[in-house]
């Protein structure tokens, strides 16, 4: 473990944005910070991390932590964690699926896909601020990420 956290790039793929906006305030809430950005579905998502499209001239910096919806129009996040794990310079970014589902089948099939974590979407603002804290030190402070890879 490093003696000091590192900051991590946190990519959040949602199609809701008060969801998006009451992560970015859970993560400021409980003090993890990082720099966050965000998409609207899977293909947007994937667009952003093959730097296509909309993103293929931006600063669109690798995500070292990628959080994923798993429904969402155009491409759902099934959809795209497939191709983020089937992706030979995308495999290794650890995905959290983090969806309001609680259903056995999509919590399977996560995993089957490849998912580092499943998690469902806290109902309390409250709740949200103490997962993005545990997410925060997980991730940021505990957890060794591969550093940022250029891709061949």
């Amino acid at each position: 473990m490093s003696d000091a956290p590192q900051p991590i790039m946190i990519l959040m793929a949602d199609d809701d944005p008060d969801d998006c906006l009451l992560t970015q305030r859970a993560l400021s809430a409980s003090r993890v910070i990082n720099e966050v950005r965000f998409v609207g579905d899977g293909e947007e998502l994937m667009d952003y991390l093959l730097k296509r499209g909309a993103y293929a001239e931006a600063d669109a910096p690798r995500p070292n932590l990628i959080l994923l919806d798993l429904n969402m129009p155009r491409k759902d996040g099934r959809e795209a964690l497939r191709e983020i794990k089937q992706h030979h310079s995308l495999h290794c970014i650890p995905v959290v699926v983090m969806t309001t589902s609680k259903e056995e089948e999509d919590i399977v099939r996560s995993y089957d896909l490849g998912a580092n974590s499943f998690i469902t979407k806290p109902v309390t603002f409250d709740r949200l601020v103490e997962l993005m804290s545990v997410l925060g030190t997980y991730w940021v402070e505990i957890v060794e990420l591969p550093k940022n890879r250029v891709e061949k």
